[in-house]
């Protein structure tokens, strides 16, 4: 409580006692009031009230001893400071009493209400706190709080507090592991903490929270800080180690396989598939305990793999997806099987002992490699039972079947007929198995001519076409490698012209054209054939004169034409080349050795010449590259003897550019200006160059050397093609002016024109182009433009009389016609009548 001192009450006083009622501003009548007055102001005059009588004021009520009111002249005023977190309101009473102390007016309230200000810093609940967060907790969720309080007025924004982070000790990365919710004061991981945070690094972390009033918003508002511990703990959100699960269980399903447990409390456990099963045989319970909820068949799927997550209450992730492997074991509950319901091996009689005569294949579907799928073979019967009753033998682990001795015999025995049991550990499967004894090729092939004499045929005949049938016979046994025979060409086809193949019914061989025969480099073809069988021949057992055969193929001339020696000519040479120049040299020949004439067609602007003896071909006249760049004739080479003979292939020759035509003006729309010319006006003018370019025809513009031009107009580029002219002044009168223009392309050597270009300064439509007003002259026509209209109108009326006695003459005619049929038929009537 405050106290008003002498030396301050004085004050207040004298000042109250002074002042004339009149100019007191912060004065009046007694009534109900109420003043705000901000705390902490110390002492002062607060309200005068005035009585129009004489009278003495009296305060009670809620004065605490700082507020009173001075009898005499009724100021109500302060002798302390008003505290608001002490009191916030101060309800007082103030009445007028006369000289016998008896009330005249009143009372009144006077109720005054205490001004917050921000005299108060914020102070957090703790000195320290604590806190624990999880390893892999998710960025953003909160796993602590700090509080702090300030006693100024919460509805200002002087007990508005806002959370910050000062310091983080440790703080290994460049971002801070932990965040602050600047309202609430939550912490939780950081983006980097959720990522980064793990005991086994730093288990520990400080960190310096400040709380600051006034809602941050200024540099005067107060500030107060705390520690934070948190200790970081291993996360307890793990997938589990690999599920291994016996498949065809006979346990009483669900069967719990394994657990999972999430950082956070009262989280939704859900499990979802990586990849899309016809029915998902595992789920997961509110504990996290996942199960599995029916037999497992390894057979039709070994393994599995899923993902377990964790839901809030809103459906939104908390935990990271952990994935959840599981592999089924194998039991062995598959027999083997056969590869083919019936295996067949052949075998030749005299094959040793020992010989392997093939290997029995058959599979189990448990797990590979493991004693499940291990399978052995082991023969069970043989029939017939001749000359012994174990003639084969089978690796036990393989599967291959071998021959005890060398004791077949296709006439004792022809086939057998084994069964073969497969077991694994735990299933047996009888396989059968055939094998057949083949007889041993120990017969040779044998020609029924040992010389077929002669063929003749034309070298143009096609290839593929039959000239000749041969015959060999072997008495192995039928359908079988040791009788089937293949014909060779031993000797005399070293560029393998001939082809013979075999008819598999039959072995009948037919010689073939396998390539085009050419009489002029070889006229006869010596052959010898042999035949031979895919089987090998027994030991002893040679081919021999038997096995071959000869004939002479004769191959008769055919008149060919001549052939060029390349298939297409080219030649690239610039446009310029002078006349008679050599572009290239054309050869050909005749097959048949008879002369060659040449002669070009197609070459349509008669630029080339061919000497027709030798075949060289020059320039008969200049060349245009701008006409055409690739310009295709053909060369076509004759037989002297026989014109019917003739060849034809194509030149094409590529014309290099020089620079020879100079640039040219574009005038295909005209170049104006509108009158009056204000200046600064620009037309657009276009050059071409139709010579070659790299990229695009660079060309400059300028003005002719005339002072005139030079005086009324400018020319400047926009790229290298267009330019702008400009008018230089405005001086200029309504008709055509002949602008000379120098445009110059940039060859080497470059080339230039100068052209006169016309430019119209003329009236404009509201459109900015030109228009031409008719000019109407009253003007008498001349002597012949008079005769000339004369003799038009005479024609038009002479058509017009022509016409109209053509139309009579017409008319009568068939009136004429028309009375003398209406005559006959009153006759023909009359005699009918009669």
């Amino acid at each position: 409580m405050f106290k008003l001192c002498g030396f301050q009450f004085l004050l207040v006083i004298q000042w109250a006692m002074c002042q004339n009622l009149g100019d007191l501003s912060l004065a009046g009548p007694l009534k109900d009031m109420n003043f705000s007055i901000p705390e902490g102001a110390g002492v002062r005059p607060i309200y005068q009230f005035i009585s129009e009588t004489p009278v003495i004021f009296r305060a009670t009520g809620e004065k605490d001893g700082i507020i009173d009111i001075v009898p005499k002249t009724g100021m109500l005023y302060l002798n302390g400071s008003l505290d608001r977190e002490t009191k916030a309101v101060h309800r007082l009473q103030v009445e007028c009493l006369d000289e016998n102390g008896d009330v005249v007016k009143g009372p009144y309230s006077v109720t005054i209400y205490v001004e917050d200000i921000n005299d108060n810093p914020p102070k957090f609940d703790q000195t320290t706190y604590t806190g624990v967060v999880r390893q892999n907790s998710r960025a953003g969720k909160p796993f602590m709080y700090v509080h702090a309080t300030d006693p100024d007025d919460p509805t200002t924004p002087h007990a508005q507090l806002t959370y910050s982070i000062l310091h983080h000790f440790p703080n290994p990365y460049s971002d801070m592991l932990f965040q602050i919710d600047s309202t609430t004061g939550a912490i939780s991981p950081s983006r980097t903490g959720s990522f980064y945070l793990d005991p086994q690094k730093q288990n520990t972390f400080t960190l310096v929270v400040a709380v600051k009033d006034m809602a941050g918003m200024t540099t005067n508002a107060f500030t107060s800080s705390t520690d934070v511990i948190i200790n970081v703990k291993e996360s307890l959100w793990k997938a589990p180690p690999t599920i291994y699960i016996q498949e065809n269980s006979t346990e009483t399903h669900p069967v719990n396989i394994s657990q999972v447990h999430s950082n956070e409390a009262d989280v939704i456990y859900e499990l979802f598939e990586k990849e899309t099963l016809a029915r998902f045989p595992f789920s997961i319970d509110r504990n996290g305990v996942i199960y599995v909820t029916e037999p497992l068949d390894r057979e039709k799927k070994d393994s599995y793999l899923f993902y377990a997550v964790t839901k809030d209450s809103v459906g939104e992730l908390v935990d990271k997806p952990l994935q959840i492997k599981v592999i089924v074991k194998d039991i062995n509950d598959n027999p083997p099987v056969c590869e083919n319901a019936l295996t067949v091996f052949e075998v030749q009689e005299n094959e040793g002992g020992g010989s392997t005569i093939g290997t029995l294949h058959a599979t189990d579907m448990d797990e590979k490699d493991t004693l499940n799928s291990r399978l052995k073979f082991s023969i069970e019967s043989q029939v017939p039972a001749v000359p012994s009753s174990n003639m084969f033998i089978v690796q036990q682990d393989t599967g291959t079947l071998q021959l005890m001795s060398s004791s077949l015999n296709k006439q004792t025995a022809a086939n057998y007929s084994l069964k073969v049991m497969v077991t694994d550990a735990d299933f047996q499967t009888i396989c059968e198995v055939q094998v057949h004894v083949i007889d041993i090729n120990d017969q040779i092939p044998i020609f029924e001519k040992s010389d077929y004499h002669n063929v003749t045929v034309a070298e143009s005949i096609p290839v593929g076409t039959v000239i000749l049938e041969i015959q060999a016979t072997d008495t192995d046994e039928p359908d079988t490698g040791s009788s089937h025979i293949i014909y060779q060409v031993e000797e005399g086809d070293p560029n393998h012209k001939f082809i013979i193949e075999t008819d598999p019914e039959t072995n009948r061989g037919f010689v073939k054209i396998n390539k085009a025969l050419d009489f002029e480099t070889d006229k006869v073809h010596n052959l010898v054939i042999n035949a031979t069988n895919p089987e090998p021949l027994v030991s002893g057992v040679q081919y021999n004169a038997s096995s071959r055969t000869r004939f002479k193929v004769f191959v008769t001339n055919m008149d060919e034409p001549p052939t060029f020696q390349q298939p297409v000519y080219t030649a690239n040479v610039s446009e310029d080349i002078p006349v008679n120049t050599l572009v290239v040299k054309a050869e050909a020949y005749d097959p048949e050795g008879d002369t060659v004439r040449y002669s070009l067609e197609g070459d349509v602007k008669k630029w080339l010449k061919i000497d027709s003896s030798t075949g060289n071909i020059y320039t008969a006249s200049a060349l245009d590259r701008e006409y055409k760049e690739l310009y295709k004739v053909d060369i076509v080479a004759t037989e002297t003897k026989n014109a019917a003979q003739r060849s034809k292939i194509p030149l094409i020759l590529h014309l290099k550019d020089v620079n020879d035509n100079p640039p040219q003006l574009v005038t295909d729309y005209p170049t104006f200006f509108c009158y009056p010319v204000r200046g600064g006006e620009k037309a657009l003018i276009q050059a071409t160059d139709v010579d070659g370019h790299v990229y695009v025809p660079r060309i400059t513009f300028s003005l002719g050397d005339d002072m005139e031009t030079k005086k009324n107009w400018e020319i400047s580029k926009v790229n290298g093609t267009y330019a702008h002219l400009s008018p230089k002044h405005g001086n200029f009168e309504e008709k055509v002016y002949i602008v000379p223009v120098i445009i110059k392309d940039s060859g080497n050597p470059s080339l230039e024109n100068k052209v006169n270009l016309e430019v119209n300064v003329c009236q404009c439509s509201s459109e900015k182009s030109c228009y031409i007003k008719l000019q109407h002259e009253n003007s008498k026509p001349s002597v012949g433009q008079a005769i000339g209209i004369l003799l038009g109108v005479l024609l038009v009326i002479g058509a017009i009389i022509g016409g109209v006695f053509f139309h009579m003459k017409y008319k009568q005619k068939n009136e004429k016609k028309s009375q003398q049929k209406d005559a006959k038929d009153q006759t023909e009537c009359v005699e009918l009548n009669q």
